[in-house]
């Protein structure tokens, strides 16, 4: 089965021959996150695309329950060696959203909305936005334009581009980015370097209704 993220099994061989690819320092919007939800007393999140769990330690020791949404069975088991098995994930698309009927206090999803074609990104705003607890924050953190990669590989449509076999990517700018997030109450925006621009993208439930 094809789920426009690039298939299952190319993430799973993705994991499976590159394991730790990214290693285990957290990424900067995930201390930056982490930051934010602690200062707001954010007590449990979800994390969509968790991947091998890097991004999920530094919320667990600073007292955050984390549950995570994860397409590869392998990261799944990476995350369950390195971190323990105390944490919840579930294996799985974001786009099969929502695993459960629980409310969190805060979202975190990291360099992965930007792999989904434009119905599959709105769907993933309205489910993560629909878990969201009141006055919950959910923060994601997406590619932008500035990349050099920008306009490189296959044109699919506007600003995504098939970079290689199996990913496609939707580059953000400031005008797409409230396109899309404005009605799930966007309230700010930074610019943050990772490996590439990133955007860090901060909404909250009840602001802005």
């Amino acid at each position: 089965m094809e789920n426009k993220t690039g298939k299952p099994e190319f993430w799973e061989s993705v994991f499976i021959e590159k394991q730790e690819m990214w290693g285990f320092e957290p990424s900067n919007s995930a201390v930056l996150t982490k930051d934010f939800f602690v200062r707001e007393s954010v007590k449990n999140i979800l994390i969509p695309g968790i991947g091998y769990g890097r991004n999920a330690q530094i919320f667990k020791d600073n007292g955050i329950t984390v549950t995570g949404i994860e397409i590869s069975k392998t990261a799944i088991e990476i995350a369950g060696k390195h971190y323990g098995t105390d944490m919840t994930i579930y294996h799985g698309s974001v786009t099969a959203m929502p695993f459960d009927n629980c409310q969190y206090d805060g979202i975190f999803c990291y360099a992965l909305i930007h792999l989904l074609d434009s119905d599959e990104r709105e769907k993933l705003i309205g489910d993560c936005y629909n878990q969201l607890a009141e006055n919950g924050y959910m923060v994601f953190t997406v590619i932008s334009k500035e990349a050099h990669t920008y306009g490189k590989g296959k044109f699919i449509s506007k600003d995504r581009y098939e970079i290689f076999d199996g990913v496609k990517m939707f580059f953000y700018d400031r005008e797409s980015i409230h396109t899309e997030f404005d009605k799930a109450g966007l309230f700010e925006i930074i610019e943050i370097n990772e490996n590439y621009p990133f955007f860090l993208i901060k909404c909250r439930k009840g602001s802005n209704q």
